[in-house]
């Protein structure tokens, strides 16, 4: 009898399986969170966790991740074992609030906790309705709002957002906000909506309400600043809940600006509310003020930069009703060499306002805590500009609350000058009665810079179906999200990237900037899979095309594949306005000049321009300071920008 070898063992290798994924959490920012993921297989099984720009988390090589929230991120796990099988977890958002934390319980489980309650408004029929509230909460905590004790099905997240409110949207509001572990719910508040046919007689009114607002931050020769992002973008919300039509720009050229206020004056007419915002480096010289555009020299001069008082002649020229002019911006001139010209004196015009965050020959300030920066006086312009008082009258409410902020004191005073024959408010109705024509040519010409593309669903061969939508967070940025919506049969782990086509440079891309841009992308969409971030439209020439590439594993191959789709959106919001073309018209006429005007100290390292101030709460100045003397020939012709040239300026009609 012969011995028989023994039969060698099979080890039954089974699939990976997940059986405990990571949940969303909302936290305040310095909050320690711990990610936790749970599978099985066989043998030892290993993890690494990612974030949603795709680098390993230092030290995420187990189950569970804890880590110190600072900013809003995704994150993924993936797990294998040694038959080099893997297979990643959901996606997860740590979204982390920077608001006041003060309520916080001190062993806080993870149940709903309310920072943020909605507060009441009244609200002009058409006009924007935005009530919000937010909440931390471990698991994120889901969002359900309530009309009059009724469920808003559509509105289910922590901003309740109507563009156009009707006299059915007014009523009682409140939300409810849960999670697995409790429900909450806010404090009630009640909306009015004002009906402008129901006036009495004697109320002030305007026919249309025009705004546009420029906040520059990414300067090629000065310091770049921090809070024109959020400043331009929480006083466009506020603006448009008073009834105003909102162009909102960030970092623009002088020829930019100029061009875009041409637009801006396109939209004024007799009876019409304008207002012009500005944040950014600006000075003032010879009585006029003048706005430094991105693209300024180092040092500049006026014809390198914006004159506000031109802006305010081409705006009573268009026989507003009411011209409000504010400006977020330094009001001192470091050129001393530069010896003014002879400028001739404004005509009188009523009903024309001026708010400087600064007094003359001063400095205004902007503050960068933690995850959120402001300029001073638009602080405190945003914490009254809503109330249904005369205008100057809220200006003085900010200079009062500014006065007593112990950051610029004896550093910075609020100006206030005015022209008011009339008790007229930024809250005052709008009355189109005998003016629908022109209301409508306005409207045409708003919408043009405002359009957002439209909302598609791509199917791919592999049965996967994304979902590509696009929101404005300015007039010239845009944020296109994509969003798996169905898996197909074969499929798994499926992650989308976006890009764009001509490529369009993400300039808020810096440390600090992204986290507070991220803030603004967090009301925007409800967790997309992927978000693409698309600035400067206004130098786009061609049409913008939206390249989404799905990645997913083949569940038979076990291998990665790819497949893409492409959406083309046209020019959206202002890139429609071509104001590139006021660009093309002027090179000519800029390049003649350029090598003699743009000969100063330009060398200076960028560096060291950029540096931010060190330390929370401590004030940074706007003022962008001129820094070589330049020889000037004493002539008494005027600068490009003097208001004596003014005659000269045609408006379009």
């Amino acid at each position: 009898m012969t011995g028989s070898r023994p039969k060698p063992c099979r080890i039954m290798i089974r699939d990976i399986v997940i059986v405990r994924h990571p949940v969303c959490v909302c936290v305040p920012v310095n909050h320690k969170v711990t990610l936790i993921v749970r599978a099985e297989g066989t043998g030892v099984l290993n993890y690494q966790w990612f974030t949603d720009d795709e680098k390993e988390v230092a030290g995420g090589t187990e189950a569970d991740l804890t880590i110190t929230a600072k900013k809003t991120q995704l994150y993924v796990c993936r797990v294998n074992d040694h038959c080099y099988n893997c297979v990643f977890s959901e996606w997860v958002k740590v979204k982390v609030l920077d608001i006041d934390k003060s309520g916080l319980p001190e062993h806080w489980q993870g149940e709903p906790h309310i920072a943020v309650n909605p507060k009441p408004q009244t609200v002009q029929k058409g006009a924007k309705l935005a009530l919000r509230c937010a909440a931390f909460g471990i698991p994120t905590p889901h969002y359900q709002w309530y009309r009059n004790g009724q469920p808003l099905l559509d509105k289910t997240g922590d901003t309740l957002q109507i563009d156009h409110a009707t006299a059915e949207h007014g009523g009682s509001y409140l939300c409810s906000i849960s999670n697995v572990l409790e429900e909450r719910w806010t404090e009630p508040v009640d909306v009015d909506i004002t009906q402008t046919d129901e006036l009495p007689p004697g109320v002030l009114t305007a026919t249309d309400k025009v705004a546009l607002l420029i906040g520059n931050m990414s300067y090629s020769n000065h310091p770049d600043l921090m809070a024109p992002i959020m400043d331009v973008h929480e006083l466009s919300n506020l603006l448009q809940q008073l009834g105003f039509r909102v162009v909102s720009l960030l970092d623009l050229t002088r020829e930019e600006m100029l061009a875009a206020v041409d637009k801006f004056i396109q939209l004024l007419d007799r009876g019409v509310y304008g207002l012009f915002y500005y944040a950014g480096h600006g000075y003032e010289r010879a009585g006029r003020n003048y706005l430094v555009a991105v693209d300024a020299p180092q040092p500049y001069r006026p014809e390198n930069c914006v004159c506000v008082q031109r802006i305010m002649v081409s705006m009573q020229q268009r026989r507003t009703a009411l011209s409000v002019i504010l400006l977020d911006t330094c009001r001192k001139w470091y050129h001393q060499d530069c010896i003014p010209s002879g400028i001739m004196p404004l005509k009188p015009s009523g009903n024309t306002v001026y708010g400087y965050a600064t007094c003359e020959d001063a400095e205004a300030f902007e503050v960068q805590d933690g995850g959120k920066s402001t300029g001073i006086f638009t602080k405190y312009l945003n914490a009254h500009i809503l109330q249904s008082e005369k205008v100057t009258h809220v200006l003085e409410k900010v200079s009062e609350d500014l006065g007593r902020d112990p950051l610029v004191t004896g550093k910075q005073v609020v100006e206030i000058k005015h022209t008011l024959k009339e008790p007229r408010s930024l809250a005052d109705p709008v009355r189109t009665t005998g003016h629908t024509r022109e209301l409508h040519m306005r409207d045409a010409c708003w919408r043009q810079a405002n359009e957002l593309p439209r909302k598609k669903r791509l199917m791919f061969l592999c049965g996967v179906e994304v979902e590509v939508s696009f929101s404005a967070l300015f007039s010239n940025v845009l944020v296109a999200f994509a969003t798996v919506k169905t898996t197909g049969p074969r499929t798994q782990d499926c992650t989308v990237t976006l890009s764009s086509i001509p490529p369009m440079e993400d300039t808020f891309s810096g440390p600090g900037r992204s986290e507070e841009m991220d803030t603004l992308l967090l009301t925007s969409s409800d967790n997309p899979d992927c978000t693409l971030r698309l600035c400067a439209l206004q130098r786009l020439t061609e049409s913008l095309v939206i390249k989404v590439d799905l990645h997913y594993t083949h569940t038979d191959s076990k291998l990665r594949q790819t497949e893409s789709q492409q959406v083309d959106i046209g020019k959206p919001l202002v890139a429609s306005c071509k104001l590139y073309r006021r660009n093309h018209a002027t090179t000519a006429k800029k390049q003649e000049g350029a090598s003699a005007k743009s000969t100063g100290n330009i060398s200076s390292s960028k560096s060291r321009l950029h540096q931010t101030v060190a330390g929370p709460c401590r004030p940074f100045t706007r003022k962008a300071e001129c820094v070589a003397k330049v020889a000037v020939t004493r002539s008494n012709e005027p600068e490009e920008n003097d208001e004596n040239e003014l005659q000269d300026f045609i408006l379009p009609h």
